[in-house]
C-alpha cells in the first residue's frame, strides 16, 4: 500500500458535491433558474458548515481515499495521535492506526475501501509519541456513492478499558490473598491445554500441585475468621515465594492460585517431569513448616498436596483437576503433611470401587450374585461335615468378583442387608436340597457369614426364623459366622440377637479368631459354639520344602486355644489348611474341623452334590 494515491478527493471537492446535490434538489423544487443565486448561497453555506463541523468535532476523524491515504483530518485526530493535523494528509491510514497488524482486520479494511463491505469496527492499542499507550475504537464507513473513499473515526476508550481491566482484576482475583482465583486459574489451565499453546514449542507437559491446609477449620473455629484470613494471606506469600524460586532459570514461573477455602494450586506449564513437581511440592511443605506469627498469634500448620504431571495432549482441565483432587485425598488418607503423586493403578482401583458401589443394589435385583461352597471336613475321619457359603458377584463388566471386592462396599452403603438376606435364603435352600437328595447320609450344615450391620439394620432373628420356616432346614444345620471384633464386647441388641438365635438352635461361630480381642474368658458369657482359627496360625505350621524346622511356639499357642475352647464346650475349625503337614499337626492337637485348599477350593453346589453321592471320606493329609 503506497503512502499517496492518484486523484485524491480534497475537502473542496466534497463541498462541490454537496452543492451539486443541492442544486438538483432546488431545481426540482422551484422549477427553474430563478432560484439559482439563492441555491448557490445555500450550497456554499452548507459546505462551509460541513467543513466547520468536521474541523472542530471532538471526535477524531479523517477522510481516506480508496487507496487508503489520508485526504483530510481534523484537529482531534492530530491531538489523539500526537501529530500536527496538516502533517497527516497523505499518510497511510492503516499505518497510523495499526490496521494491518492482523490479517482479519486488514482484510476487512480493504473490503470497506473497495466498497465491498459496509462498515468496519475494531479496537486498537496505539502508542502515543509521549510514551503513553491508548486504546482506540476505530470505525470505518464509506461515504456516498459519488464521493470516493471512506470516513474514518477514532474514539479514545482508554478510560473505559482501564476500568474494565480493574473490574476484571477484581473479578479474577481473591480479595483475601490477592492471588488469582478459581475462575482465572481455570482460564489459564484451559489455555495451557489448547493444542496451539504446546505444539509450537515447549515440553508439551503440564503439572499441578493441589493442596489444602491440614486443620485450618480449627484455626477459624478457635481464633476467628479474621485470624484465618491473615493465615491464608501469609500462606499465599510463602507459596508465591516458592513459585518464584521454582521459576528461577526457567521459561515461566508457576501460577499460584487460591481455589477457595484453604485450597491452593500451583500450575506448572511446560513441566519437565515428575521430579520438577516433586521438588516444588517438597519446597512448599518445607516453607509451611515454620510457624506463622500473626499479630501475636503463633500458629503452626501443615499441608497435604496432590501432585499430577502428564502430557498436555489429551488432557482436559476437568480431568486434570479430578486427578489432583483424588491425589490430594490420598495424601490426607496416607497421613497428612505430605505430598502424593498421582498413581494411575491406584486411581483405576478407586474408579472400579466407585463403579461397584454404584451398581450394588441394582445387581442384587438383577440376580448377578451366586454362591460357591467350601467343604468343612472332620479332622479325625476326613468326612465332609458341612460347607461354608461364599458369595460371588458375576459382574457384567469386571467378571467374577470374590467377596473381598464388594462386601466392604455393601457394608458401607447398607446394601449388605438385602444381600445378606439373599445369601442366607439361598444357602439354607441349598442345604435343605442336599438333605432331601441324600436321605441316607448325615446332613450337612451350612455356615453363612453375617455382618454386624445386618444385626443392627435388620431384624436378623426374624429373617432367620422366616427363612428356616420357608426352606424347612432344621436350625441346627445353620451356622452363622461373625468376626471376633464384632462379637467380643457385644452388648445390647447384638448380644440379644445372638442369644435369641442360639436359643432357636442356630450355631454361632466366631470367624478369624485370634486376630482381634482374643478374650477367651469372655467366651463363656457369649452364646458361641464354634471358634474358627485365623489362617495366620495355620500358616505358621507350614515348613515343607523350606528346610526350616517348625516353630514349637506356634503349635503351643494353637494347642492352648483349642484346649481352652474344648473346656468351654466349643468346637474348633482351622482355616487355610493347605498341606498334609498342617493337617497332621492340627489333628494331633485336637482340632475338630479343617477348611482349606488341602480339601477343596470353593466350588459350585453341583460339586458338593457329587461329593455327597460318592460318600467317600477325604483321605487325611491328601488333597
Amino acid at each position: 500500500m503506497s503512502g499517496t494515491s492518484e486523484g485524491p478527493t480534497p475537502a473542496a471537492d466534497l463541498d462541490r458535491s454537496a452543492v451539486t446535490e443541492s442544486d438538483n434538489e432546488t431545481a426540482t423544487g422551484t422549477g427553474g433558474a430563478r432560484g439559482a443565486p439563492e441555491a448557490g448561497k445555500t450550497k456554499r453555506a452548507n459546505g462551509a458548515a460541513y467543513r466547520s463541523v468536521f474541523a472542530t468535532a471532538p471526535l477524531a476523524m479523517a477522510l481516506v481515499d480508496r487507496e487508503g491515504a489520508v485526504v483530510d483530518a481534523n484537529d482531534a485526530l492530530g491531538e489523539l495521535l500526537g501529530a500536527a493535523t496538516a502533517a497527516l494528509a497523505g499518510r497511510v491510514a492503516a499505518d497510523l492506526l495499526d490496521l494491518a497488524s492482523d490479517a482479519r482486520t486488514w482484510h476487512a479494511y480493504r473490503e470497506v475501501l473497495g466498497g465491498r463491505q459496509a462498515r468496519l469496527r475494531c479496537t486498537r492499542r496505539l502508542k502515543h509519541p509521549d510514551g503513553r499507550t491508548l486504546w482506540a475504537r476505530i470505525t470505518v464507513s464509506p461515504l456516498d456513492d459519488r464521493t470516493p473513499g471512506v470516513l474514518l473515526s477514532v474514539a479514545d476508550i482508554s478510560a473505559r478499558r482501564d476500568l474494565q481491566a480493574r473490574l476484571r482484576h477484581l473479578q479474577m482475583h481473591d480479595p483475601v490473598t490477592r492471588l488469582p482465583n478459581r475462575t482465572l486459574f481455570f482460564e489459564r489451565v484451559t489455555a495451557a491445554l489448547e493444542a496451539e499453546s504446546y505444539e509450537q514449542g515447549g515440553t508439551g507437559r503440564i503439572g499441578l500441585c493441589y493442596l489444602d491446609l491440614d486443620g485450618f477449620k480449627a484455626v477459624n473455629d478457635t481464633l476467628g475468621h479474621r485470624v484465618g484470613d491473615r493465615l491464608l494471606a501469609a500462606v499465599a506469600e510463602r507459596l508465591t515465594e516458592c513459585a518464584k524460586e521454582a521459576g528461577r532459570n526457567r521459561p515461566s514461573v508457576p501460577l499460584v492460585a487460591r481455589l477457595g477455602g484453604d485450597e491452593f494450586a500451583l500450575l506448572v506449564e511446560d513441566s519437565t517431569g515428575t521430579e520438577q513437581l516433586a521438588d516444588l511440592a517438597e519446597s512448599v511443605l518445607k516453607a509451611l513448616q515454620a510457624p506463622f506469627d500473626l499479630t501475636g498469634q503463633r500458629i503452626n500448620v501443615s499441608a497435604s498436596i496432590g501432585v499430577v504431571e502428564r502430557h498436555a495432549a489429551g488432557t482436559t482441565a476437568t480431568g486434570l483437576m479430578q486427578a489432583a483432587d483424588t491425589t490430594l485425598y490420598w495424601a490426607k488418607v496416607d497421613g497428612k503433611d505430605r505430598w502424593t503423586l498421582f498413581d494411575p493403578e491406584r486411581n483405576a482401583h478407586l474408579m472400579t470401587r466407585q463403579a461397584l458401589a454404584s451398581t450394588l443394589r441394582p445387581a442384587i435385583e438383577r440376580g448377578e450374585f451366586r454362591l460357591d461352597y467350601q467343604p468343612l471336613v472332620g479332622m479325625a475321619d476326613g468326612r465332609l461335615r458341612g460347607v461354608e457359603a461364599l458369595v460371588r458377584w458375576d459382574h457384567p463388566r469386571f467378571g467374577l468378583l470374590p467377596p473381598n471386592r464388594f462386601v466392604a462396599l455393601a457394608e458401607e452403603d447398607g446394601s449388605i442387608v438385602p444381600l445378606g438376606r439373599w445369601v442366607l435364603a439361598t444357602a439354607c435352600r441349598q442345604a435343605r436340597r442336599w438333605q432331601l437328595d441324600n436321605p441316607d447320609e448325615p446332613p450337612l450344615f451350612v455356615s453363612v457369614n453375617v455382618a454386624v450391620r445386618q444385626v443392627w439394620d435388620s431384624d436378623l432373628v426374624a429373617d432367620v426364623a422366616e427363612i428356616l420356616a420357608e426352606t424347612g432346614l432344621p436350625p441346627h444345620l445353620l451356622q452363622l459366622e461373625l468376626t471376633e471384633s464384632a462379637v467380643m464386647g457385644s452388648a445390647g441388641r447384638p448380644l440379644q440377637a445372638l442369644q435369641a438365635l442360639s436359643d432357636m438352635g442356630v450355631h454361632i461361630a466366631i470367624d478369624d479368631f485370634g486376630t482381634g480381642y482374643s478374650n477367651l474368658a469372655y467366651l463363656s458369657r457369649l452364646p458361641v459354639s464354634v471358634l474358627k482359627l485365623d489362617g495366620s496360625f495355620v500358616r505358621g505350621f507350614q515348613y515343607e520344602g523350606t528346610g526350616a524346622a517348625p516353630n514349637p511356639a506356634d503349635e503351643v499357642v494353637v494347642a492352648a486355644m483349642i484346649d481352652l475352647a474344648h473346656r468351654l464346650g466349643l468346637t474348633v475349625t482351622a482355616e487355610c489348611v493347605e498341606t498334609s503337614a498342617q493337617a497332621t499337626r492340627l489333628r494331633s492337637i485336637g482340632c475338630d474341623t479343617g477348611q482349606g485348599w488341602l480339601y477343596s477350593r470353593p466350588v459350585p453346589p453341583d460339586r458338593i452334590s457329587e461329593l455327597l453321592l460318592g460318600a467317600a471320606p477325604y483321605a487325611v493329609g491328601n488333597p
